[in-house]
Parts: C-alpha cells; sequence; structure tokens
C-alpha cells in the first residue's frame, strides 16, 4: 500500500489517544532515545518528543516524513525523520531507550524481521512497545470486505500467508522471547466518530490510502459503488450513536521487555 496517496493527516487525528496511550506506556524520560517504528506524520514521535525524549521517527511514505519534521519544527523540538522500512532500521545497535509504533509495525511484510530489528536497536535495558488491532467489530469487517473485492478484481492474486497475530500474547511471546523479551499486553478501545455513516464511508473512500488503493481495482470493474454500499449497510447496523456515528474497535497495546 502506498501510504503517501490521500490524506493520512485525517487518519492521523482519528489514532492521536492510540498514540497517547503508547507513549504512556512507554514512558519516555528526558534525552532518552525513541525511535518510532511506521510514525506516519508524528503522532507518536512529536508527544514522545515534547516529553523530553530525542526521537527518531521512521517510515517508508516520504511524504509522511515531510509532514512530520515540519511539525517537529513547529513545536520546537527534538525529533529527526528518516525513511525506511521496518525489517531494515537505519539505525545501530543499542541505540534506543524505548521503540514504539503506532499501528505501524504491523503493516511490515516481514513480521520476524521486524522484531529482530526493533529487538537490535533497543538498548539491554529497553522496551518495545505498540499496538495492534484486535479481530471483529465494524471496521474490520469493512477491511476484510475490501480486500477480498480487491483480491477477486486482481487476476492471478493469491491471499498469502496469513498476516502475523500483532495483537495475540501467544504470538508475540514466542516472536520476541528468541530476543530476551518477555510480553504483557493491555485491551483498550479507540472510538471512530463522525457525522454520520455516510459522511464516514464518503471521507474514507476519499482519504485512506487502502480504500484509494481499492478505488484504482473497482472503479474500472463497475464494483466499488457495491462495495461502498455494503460498507455502509457494516456501518449502519454498529452505529453507536443514532444522533451521529461511532464504532468503537478494540486493540492491544503490548509492551516488551528484556527479562
Amino acid at each position: 500500500m502506498d501510504w503517501n496517496v490521500g490524506e493520512y493527516e485525517h487518519i492521523a487525528a482519528q489514532l492521536l489517544p492510540a498514540a497517547q496511550a503508547v507513549i504512556d506506556r512507554a514512558d519516555p524520560r528526558g534525552g532518552e532515545h525513541i525511535v518510532d517504528v511506521g510514525c506516519g506524520t508524528g503522532n507518536a514521535a512529536l508527544i514522545a518528543a515534547e516529553r523530553g525524549a530525542r526521537v527518531t521517527g521512521i517510515d517508508p511514505a516520504q511524504r509522511l516524513l515531510d509532514v512530520a519534521g515540519a511539525e517537529a519544527a513547529a513545536r520546537g523540538v527534538d525529533a529527526r525523520f528518516l525513511c525506511g522500512e521496518a525489517a531494515r532500521l537505519p539505525l545501530a545497535d543499542s541505540t534506543a531507550e524505548a521503540v514504539v509504533s503506532v499501528f505501524g509495525v504491523i503493516f511490515a511484510s516481514d513480521a520476524p524481521g521486524a522484531v529482530a530489528e526493533m529487538a537490535r536497536i533497543a538498548t539491554p535495558g529497553g522496551r518495545i512497545v505498540l499496538s495492534a488491532w484486535m479481530p471483529g467489530g465494524a471496521l474490520a469487517d469493512v477491511m476484510r470486505v475490501r480486500r477480498d473485492a480487491v483480491a477477486a478484481g486482481m487476476s492471478g492474486m493469491s491471499g498469502g500467508a496469513a498476516p502475523f497475530a500483532w495483537y495475540d500474547r501467544s504470538a508475540l511471546t514466542s516472536a520476541f522471547a528468541p530476543h530476551g523479551f518477555s510480553v504483557d499486553l493491555s485491551e483498550e478501545q479507540l472510538a471512530f466518530i463522525a457525522a454520520s455513516p455516510l459522511e464516514f464511508v464518503e471521507t474514507e473512500l476519499r482519504v485512506h490510502p487502502g480504500w484509494i488503493a481499492a478505488r484504482a481495482v473497482l472503479e474500472p470493474r463497475g464494483e466499488i459503488q457495491t462495495i461502498r454500499d455494503r460498507a455502509l449497510e457494516i456501518f449502519e447496523a454498529a452505529n453507536e450513536d443514532p444522533g451521529g456515528f461511532r464504532v468503537t474497535s478494540r486493540y492491544v497495546v503490548a509492551t516488551a521487555r528484556r527479562e
């Protein structure tokens, strides 16, 4: 997925409470080096920097890095932003007191490589804190509908291996234990709010990189309207606010520490 397209800034605003939860758990101290993997426009990185940490944000999308860098300059905080992938972090060994990721590393195509890289750059007493969506809920249902439609629309596309379960304690323990880390999880919730289900869907179609990628496949086939209508049905059924729109998604905050 090309995260440069669309308006990720809108998504970042929705995810800000989760970034705050991750940084609260990481508890950065003044002068510590905090690395934000998949930093996007800098939600978590900027919070950590405002708490006195030295921050490096890493993301493959240069446009988002430019936005994050401009915001860091505007706030006058100690943060730099580098282009890079989760499985090939452009940093030296044992240089980060904390590594964080807010729904970022969960998109890594090489999950074991990303875990190894986060462990590599963490100091001996360092911690790794990340957030990951839990299965279920309206957003997950819509994402599955969109993903299945895109797969069906791309000839020769296979489902591939199941994605790594970043939300699962056993999976995380198996991944981090070889690097000397134990893992704790806490469950959190994040609400997505709009004026109406229709407004939420129309905004997502316009700004979300995942929807923009789906439109490129589905619009030439005349299928985007069907998928859009199905998404609206799911959100209307799950709506928690009869006077507007609100759906709540569950996620975990995982904290890995060296034993």
